[in-house]
């Protein structure tokens, strides 16, 4: 095979989410693992709706993951070359205008149900008279642009899917520019495609029917169809679509939350194949994995949680330095007198930084209140026995043996009141770190507080 040409074609019309990041991540991962190259593609013929900020947002995205591109156009710019391709089509007579109004076409498609039949246009714009033409200019109409499909059955191998047909007598002739002269996406796709040679298009399933058309236009455009892989939708952890929430799976809100890139890339380009779902070191890794023969046909199925212990995964391998790096942007994190101390306490205790501030709030702030009615006279033992001058990762053992000896007590009995009367909480990291962290004064302080 020869090296491949993708596209990734995002509209900047919001953030990027993990339903076309994983669009974007297999067309990366698919021409990088062949020596290919990865094209950006920014679909802002809606120039009502596109920005320049969610144009800008979109490269910062793809950029954080590591998905870089080769080159990248603008379809704004390329308007051009559209009319030219629209003048092609209308010349060689499979172009044609249509004068109905949207209210029109929705009663003819009810007409069409009712009657058993599919709702398919009924070209009836092809027979329209110089009179009834110029009848509907004279309302104010203008005409919305059909392509003429030539109605045989068009075949290709989908790289995911086998092979694949449409009857283009069973479809809708495709607009392809509206009434008010703008171009919906077919159009300036299949031309673009062409002049930047694309050789494959990966992307969801749900354009497999729009696919007989798009490989009629390449013809007629003198192009050739490139291939295609239809790729399963993502699905949500309870088998229902993510489209309520694909603001909260933003790549900027994941961020924000302290996800990690390769967190991110590691789930999605597994997710739905028959490799594992585990942690990758790159996308390069990644790259060498990729194939088309191991996407299955079922939805993949994105569960948030899997993402949080890649998360995870990724902050037990992290270098200290990098982990502090990130910790000293945290509100608080100034007062930890021993920040990679910290770091190696509480990293098995986390899934993203963010939440070292609940840890933060543990050594340096107030912690919660918990029932130790029980445990009074243990307490005043431990309160007794409690070492004097500065902490270092033996003290814990030698205080506790202190209080076994003293108490009798043993296990849980031994360690639980302890962790409770210290931290607040019933678990969290190993015991011997933390009172390091605490010391001694906040230590007595916060005994003297458990004993009632």
């Amino acid at each position: 095979m020869t090296s491949p040409i993708v596209r990734f074609a995002p509209s900047p019309t919001g953030r990027l989410h993990v339903g076309n990041v994983r669009t974007a991540l297999i067309n990366y991962l698919f021409a990088k693992g062949q020596n290919g190259k990865f094209l950006l593609r920014i679909d802002d013929t809606d120039l009502e709706r596109s920005t320049k900020d969610y144009e800008d947002g979109l490269k910062t995205d793809l950029n954080w993951l590591g998905i870089t591109w080769d080159d990248t156009f603008n379809q704004s710019d390329r308007f051009g070359n559209y009319d030219a391709a629209v003048e092609k089509l209308k010349s060689a007579g499979l172009l044609y205008a249509c004068y109905e109004t949207p209210e029109e076409l929705e009663r003819k498609r009810k007409i069409a149900l009712s009657r058993g039949r599919p709702p398919v246009y009924d070209r009836s714009g092809l027979s329209l008279s110089d009179t009834e033409i110029k009848a509907f200019e004279a309302e104010g109409r203008t005409p919305h642009w059909r392509f003429k499909l030539s109605g045989d059955r068009v075949e290709w191998n989908d790289l995911v899917r086998g092979p694949q047909s449409i009857d283009t007598s069973s479809v809708s002739d495709p607009i392809l520019v509206r009434g008010d002269g703008s171009y919906l996406y077919t159009l300036p796709s299949v031309v673009d495609d062409i002049e930047y040679g694309i050789t494959h298009v990966v992307r969801g399933e749900d354009h497999v029917t729009n696919s007989g058309a798009q490989i009629e236009i390449f013809r007629a455009l003198g192009g050739t169809s490139p291939d295609m892989a239809h790729t399963p939708l993502l699905i949500g952890a309870d088998g229902q679509g993510l489209s309520k929430r694909l603001g909260s799976l933003s790549m900027m809100e994941l961020s924000k939350k302290g996800i990690e890139p390769m967190a991110i890339a590691s789930l999605l380009a597994k997710i739905g194949t028959s490799d594992n779902v585990e942690l990758k070191p790159s996308l390069e890794v990644l790259c060498e994995e990729f194939s088309f023969d191991k996407i299955g046909r079922a939805p993949a199925r994105f569960d948030e949680a899997d993402l949080y212990k890649l998360n995870a995964a990724i902050l037990q391998e992290m270098e200290p330095s990098l982990a502090v790096a990130k910790l000293a942007e945290l509100e608080g994190f100034h007062t930890i007198g021993a920040p990679e101390l910290f770091w190696d306490t509480i990293k098995g205790n986390i899934s993203t930084i963010s939440e070292a501030n609940d840890w933060i709030e543990v050594v340096t702030g107030k912690i919660q209140d918990t029932d130790l009615s029980e445990d009074q006279d243990y307490l005043r033992a431990a309160l007794e026995h409690l070492p004097s001058g500065a902490f270092d990762l033996e003290t814990w053992s030698s205080w506790t043996g202190e209080l076994k000896a003293a108490t009798g007590r043993k296990g849980r009995g031994l360690f639980m009141p302890l962790r409770k009367a210290l931290t607040g909480l019933e678990r969290g990291p190993e015991m011997n770190r933390m009172i390091v962290l605490l010391g001694e004064e906040t230590c007595r302080a916060r005994l003297e507080k458990a004993i009632v």
